[in-house]
């Protein structure tokens, strides 16, 4: 993932592994390389005081008050319609209220923060189970098991140990861990999750919501490396749309391409962080890829876009918790919910 300013050189996720190009001189940036497949209230009563009746004067007579059907008779036509349609709105109501919404639940397709208009949504998951579901996500990067790194800058393995799903949030933990996953002096263990092979879009609304750890010490920092992503499945050709990416103790948004494969380009002008605290509490991070364009938004708001160079190959998503050098561990990445919605 890229990263321009942020007091690093951006380097993409990928980067080359190995290999005669230059190592790019950074502080902390990731450089983009495939290692493996590729490089009621109670009633209160009536408050009308009870009055005795009053007694009718002499030389007069009451006569008994038309009972309703009576009424109803005297009324006609008109006065059974206002019953009958009274009565089809009562049941209507009583129906409604008698319903089990654990049953017959009222469904609200969840749209983006922020950004109306016409979607239709594509992919979603909420995590509310007690385990990830294989059939959406895969654990590792291009591969199984305990997998290397996405980038060689990182200092860390991928653990199938370190994703868990529980207390309605996908949890991406790292840890302080040597492992073998064919890197040299690994110091910890992260978590990885990707759509590789399994979900696959092109053009669409990217959106997660996260809870991101802060610095000890300086809790407005972003701890460590999480990233939101989506990935092409030629690097860097097919791109790469970095959605939020921890760099420097900022999150920060940029798209990677052949041409801009190490930097990346910046969401708007500036460096592609925004100002802003996205710690102590749950975000919104998101992308609206379209031809010709990506807008990026974080908690519903337009940070910059990115007009450059924007690539049509389908991506896949990818979330994860790294490190690079000296990380604050343990500490969890947690996930609400990702979504994909595309325009109908």
């Amino acid at each position: 993932m890229p990263v321009g300013g942020c007091g690093r050189v951006g380097l993409g996720r990928h980067g080359r592994y190995g290999g005669s190009e230059p190592r790019p001189t950074v502080r902390s940036v990731r450089g983009l390389a495939r290692w493996g497949a590729q490089a009621t209230t109670q009633d209160q009563g009536d408050l009308i005081p009870h009055m005795a009746p009053s007694r009718p004067r002499a030389g007069r007579s009451r006569k008994p008050r038309p009972g309703l059907f009576q009424a109803l008779r005297l009324g006609g036509r008109r006065s059974w319609l206002i019953v009958a349609a009274v009565l089809v709105i009562v049941a209507a109501a009583v129906t409604w209220a008698l319903q089990d919404s654990s049953t017959s639940p009222t469904v609200r397709t969840a749209m983006p923060v922020g950004v109306p208009g016409h979607w239709t949504l594509k992919f979603d998951d909420e995590f509310t189970g007690s385990s990830l579901d294989t059939a959406k996500w895969s654990t590792g990067w291009y591969g199984s098991g305990i997998t290397p790194p996405v980038n060689k800058e990182e200092d860390d393995c991928y653990d199938p140990a370190q994703v868990s799903e529980g207390g309605g949030a996908l949890n991406l933990t790292l840890i302080r861990k040597s492992e073998n996953c064919g890197i040299a002096d690994p110091l910890y263990a992260g978590g990885l999750v990707s759509t590789q092979g399994k979900f696959s879009f092109s053009y669409g609304f990217i959106e997660a919501r996260l809870l991101l750890p802060g610095l000890r010490g300086n809790p407005s920092d972003v701890a460590n490396w999480p990233a939101l992503w989506a990935d092409g499945k030629n690097w860097p050709e097919d791109g790469e749309i970095d959605v939020a990416e921890g760099i420097a103790g900022r999150m920060c948004a940029h798209f990677h391409n052949a041409a801009h494969s190490s930097e990346g380009l910046s969401a708007g002008s500036g460096s592609g962080c925004p100002s802003g605290t996205y710690t102590g509490g749950w975000h919104t991070f998101a992308a609206n890829w379209e031809p010709g364009i990506i807008t990026y938004y974080y908690d519903g708001v337009d940070i910059g876009s990115v007009t450059s160079g924007v690539t049509s190959a389908p991506m896949f998503l990818v979330l994860d918790y790294a490190a690079q050098g000296s990380g604050q561990v343990p500490d969890t990445m947690k996930v609400d919910y990702v979504r994909v919605w595309q325009h109908p």
